[in-house]
């Protein structure tokens, strides 16, 4: 061949030959010898310079990646037997890459051409791109059992352990996968749901002792009601949406978005972008984007993805697993915004002074891609002078225009006074078998406050922008404390030394001056506790009655809509307020959504239980071993039955009951949060540093019995307990005064 091929006929070729892209392989195809190589060479950079390729060892292949979740069709399998699959989206302009199916022992068997919903792992050094394991095959939805397995002779039963199941499951003896008699298992429906008889199942994981830290989270899943399973319908629904184009949307690929999350997050449902503001009139001003999943475009009103999603409210995270809002093909693919993959955004433009203050923001409706998919750590080092691979390229134009940004909204901040609590988070750390290794305390970086503080920004513009344009939406309401809270917090400041502004307007700022003067004292931790214990609840209302602990008059949840649906109300009404589409807020919408908001706030309410039910769970397992050692601690609650401690080590509560104080009497003074010891005077009240021995830990409830050895350093006789079913004794006199006044009321009566 004596002209070499145009760029385009060599995209074509590698797009029709995926195995043959070595230079080697497309100077053969073309005819191309000797000096022409060299010209060849020289195009295949530029196509590699130019985004079209990517070079790797000797073959050229497609620059764009899969995202995390993706939808494939199997392929036949090779000579040595491994199935692989092909995607079905794909954006390169080359053949699309090659996946190996890992398929574990419990998978069911896939037939070429059938479409599967899997997890991505890119490889390297392999004649294939991607590992792919199996999510679920698409157009099927298996019922899925948690309950007890039973052994009989041939196989064995499934026992429920949801209330609302009296139907037990037969399992078939070469599908219980070597479940033991008594053992928690997860088990899911296998061939046609039967008409008669009972339904067959196989089992899918052995959890092994319902009492074991793997069942722990599934457990509490059942108990409070969590829906964990999606119906047929949603489903189909999810899987038959595409990824959204630029049809209606601003092309905003160009924007170096990134996203920034914890390390081990599976969805990316914001990103982000800041530079400075080149307008004179906005001197030292920057300009931040905040772009959001576009999750209206795919859960439209009315919708079997709609009703599903309002139904569970929002997603629900246990240290081992998430019981997501949306199906994986929405909130693992389609609504999340993966690196190097188009996905439709609703994005906000904000501009900032000098000072952090938003002076001005507008909404687009486009379509993103996100450049990079960072984790918080690595974030952090970056800015800390130590970036890696992956970061140092985006240094100049992303990550510090973000700090800089961000350490100006420091200043609008401090001059807001937002509640400023201190209560460092404690982190369940679990190991592959569900076991917990160590509860450590979650670092806290600039970078966490920098994307929290964007998004705060986002959320006022969303609540202000649709205030301004008269459209119906739910407001995220945080009234302040009730007088009885504030009061009792007050007792507490004095009680420790303290003072708390009264007979003004109550205002964060006040709280924040109670703070500072408990910091860095023996006081701390409780009086940051006791400011969280006045806080009212946060919930969603249509009316807006203003955000007390972030010190703002209008806000709302925007950025979140994969996990939660006030953000998706919000949403559609923008899509609605700007004409953006059909797929807005609906009159039935509007109609009841005051009954959304009283909804959404009790499913909030139901997985905040839930998430506490199991930490509790998975503290006292990790204790349980520790039975009989000695705990350093806080007083961290006073009732009439005993009082609760808050060990140090692992943030766990537990309690010393009234009955092993010794044979004491102590009289619970309720307004003051103080036991008293009638006979020596002991005064037991929050916040006393204590030592205790750990009684008992029981895994099944979550439940600690702790023994009091000492407060504040001074050692407790050793308590004798109290024998069952005798009172403890009083002081003489008083029994003497309770028998005069007995005898009083029984002679009145008579007369």
């Amino acid at each position: 061949m004596s002209q070499l091929p145009s760029k385009k006929e060599i995209l074509h070729w590698i797009s029709e030959n995926p195995t043959q892209t070595g230079k080697r392989d497309i100077a053969r195809a073309f005819g191309i010898r000797g000096a022409g190589r060299i010209d060849l060479k020289r195009i295949l950079r530029e196509l590699e310079a130019e985004g079209h390729l990517a070079k790797r060892k000797k073959t050229y292949r497609d620059a764009d990646k899969l995202p995390p979740v993706a939808v494939l069709r199997v392929d036949d399998p090779d000579t040595d037997g491994d199935l692989f699959a092909t995607p079905l989206e794909w954006e390169g302009t080359g053949a699309p890459p090659r996946a190996l199916l890992l398929l574990k022992g419990s998978d069911p068997a896939l037939k070429p051409g059938e479409r599967i919903l899997a997890r991505m792992t890119e490889v390297q050094d392999e004649p294939y791109g991607y590992e792919a394991r199996l999510i679920r095959r698409i157009g099927t939805n298996p019922i899925r059992i948690l309950g007890i397995f039973r052994k009989g002779s041939e196989g064995g039963r499934v026992v429920p352990i949801d209330k609302g199941q009296d139907k037990e499951w037969m399992v078939d003896a070469g599908a219980d996968e070597g479940a033991k008699d008594g053992e928690l298992v997860e088990a899911q429906q296998s061939g046609p749901k039967a008409r008669m008889g009972l339904p067959r199942a196989r089992i899918v994981a052995r959890l092994g002792d319902p009492t074991a830290p793997r069942a722990v989270s599934l457990i509490a899943i059942h108990q409070h009601g969590i829906p964990d399973a999606f119906p047929d319908n949603v489903i189909a629904e999810a899987d038959s949406w595409k990824p959204a184009g630029l049809n209606g949307r601003e092309d905003l690929r160009h924007l170096p978005l990134i996203t920034i999350d914890p390390a081990d997050a599976r969805d990316h449902d914001d990103a982000c972008y800041a530079h400075a503001d080149d307008n004179p009139k906005n001197t030292g001003g920057h300009v931040v984007w905040v772009a959001i999943a576009d999750v209206a475009h795919y859960v439209t009103p009315g919708s079997a993805l709609d009703h599903e999603a309002r139904r569970r409210g929002n997603s629900t995270y246990f240290p081992d697993r998430v019981v997501p809002m949306l199906p994986d093909r929405l909130s693992g693919d389609l609504c999340s915004l993966h690196e190097g993959v188009p996905r439709a955004c609703i994005a906000v433009r904000m501009v900032l002074d000098a000072q952090g203050n938003k002076i001005s923001h507008s909404f687009i409706r486009g379509l993103m891609k996100s450049h990079a998919s960072l984790n918080y750590a690595e974030v952090q080092a970056a800015r800390d002078g130590q970036p890696n691979e992956k970061c140092a390229p985006l240094m100049d134009e992303v990550i510090t225009p973000l700090f800089e940004a961000y350490h100006a909204t420091k200043t609008a901040r401090a001059a807001r006074q937002p509640l400023d609590l201190d209560l460092p988070e404690r982190k369940i750390i679990l190991d592959d078998d569900g076991k917990v290794t160590s509860v450590a305390f979650a670092e806290r970086f600039d970078a966490h406050r920098l994307i929290e503080e964007f998004m705060i920004l986002a959320n006022v513009a969303a609540a202000e922008e649709l205030t301004r344009l008269r459209r119906p939406l739910l407001f995220r309401v945080h009234e302040e404390p009730s007088p009885e809270k504030l009061e009792a917090l007050r007792e507490v400041a004095q009680a420790s030394g303290f003072t708390l502004a009264k007979g003004q307007v109550l205002k964060t700022r006040h709280l924040n001056n109670l703070l500072a003067q408990a910091q860095d004292t023996e006081f701390d931790e409780l009086v940051n506790l006791s400011t969280l214990r006045s806080m009212a609840q946060a919930y969603y209302y249509p009316e807006n009655y203003g955000h007390f602990g972030l010190a703002l008059q209008s806000y709302a949840h925007f950025t979140s809509p994969i996990r939660r649906y006030s953000d998706l109300i919000v949403h559609r009404a923008l899509v609605s307020g700007h004409g953006w589409g059909d797929d807005g807020l609906s009159p039935e919408d509007i109609e009841r959504l005051e009954a959304t908001a009283q909804h959404i706030s009790e499913t909030e309410r139901r997985s905040m239980a839930a998430e506490r039910d199991t930490n509790d769970r998975y503290l006292a397992a990790f204790l349980s071993e520790r039975v009989g050692n000695e705990f350093s601690g806080r007083v961290s609650g006073i009732a009439r039955f005993g009082l609760f401690v808050k060990l140090d080590e692992t943030g766990a509560d537990g309690l010393v009951p009234i009955s092993t104080l010794g044979n004491e009497y102590f009289r619970h003074d309720a307004e003051e949060q103080k036991l008293i010891g009638e006979r020596t005077g002991l005064v037991i009240g929050l916040g006393q540093r204590v030592t205790v021995r750990l009684a008992e830990a029981i895994p099944t409830t979550g439940g600690l019995a702790l023994e009091l050895l000492d407060i504040e350093g001074r050692k407790l006789p050793k308590s004798r307990g109290r024998q069952r079913g005798k009172p403890a004794a009083r002081k003489p006199m008083n029994a003497k005064r309770k028998s005069a006044k007995l005898k009083k009321k029984v002679k009145r009566s008579r007369s």
